[in-house]
């Protein structure tokens, strides 16, 4: 009984730590920077909050139209309930702390975007995007989209290095390259750190 009252605490732990720096975050930076706006972190010039939105996929890619904005929403919310009964099976069969972690990153991030793609859109006005100025918290009048239809925000850019490719390459030879582009958020950070984890330590982890 106590271990798994201990494993359910370190759950509940750190999907509160994930969600409560995710959403402070999102909400600072929406309200707060214009958009397109950026500044380094700590004065270095390949660490970077950058503010920009996105229709919900991880790293600012896209599915297009409102019909795919929903379903996306919606299989977001279906992946959060398997993982969620996933964890919690896990917990009762005393799986490793070290499997929960990863697990719980997963449904923290998963969760974080679900609350952008959720209530974001009730809950804020729209992001002026060539008039400049920011988003209000609770307008008076609404937000700019329903239930489910809301965007999520990113911040973290880490453009680590650019160039361009020797001219011998194939096809880009010569071109300009920027690497890392995606522009991304804490919760798209927690998803990518428990899936590499398991992947990286899939051996001990499923032997």
């Amino acid at each position: 009984y106590f271990c798994r009252m201990k494993k359910s605490y370190l759950v509940l732990v750190i999907l509160f730590l994930v969600l409560l720096i995710d959403q402070a975050s999102k909400i600072w930076v929406k309200t707060h920077m214009e958009y397109g706006e950026q500044f380094a972190i700590f004065g270095l010039s390949w660490a970077n909050i950058h503010f920009v939105e996105n229709e919900g996929m991880a790293f600012g890619m896209k599915l297009g139209g409102d019909y795919g904005k929903l379903a996306l929403s919606l299989f977001r919310i279906v992946a959060v309930g398997f993982l969620a009964y996933l964890i919690i099976n896990m917990i009762k069969e005393r799986k490793s702390d070290f499997v929960l972690v990863c697990f719980t990153l997963i449904l923290a991030g998963a969760l974080g975007n679900i609350i952008d793609s959720a209530f974001y859109g009730m809950i804020f006005t729209e992001t002026p995007y060539h008039s400049g100025g920011v988003a209000t918290m609770f307008p008076p009048g609404g937000g700019y989209a329903p239930f489910l239809h809301g965007k999520v925000v990113d911040m973290l850019y880490f453009p680590l290095t650019e160039g361009e490719f020797p001219s011998w390459v194939p096809f880009v030879g010569g071109d300009h390259f920027l690497f890392f582009r995606p522009v991304f958020n804490i919760a798209d950070t927690a998803i990518t750190t428990g899936v590499l984890l398991l992947l990286l330590f899939r051996r001990q982890i499923f032997h």
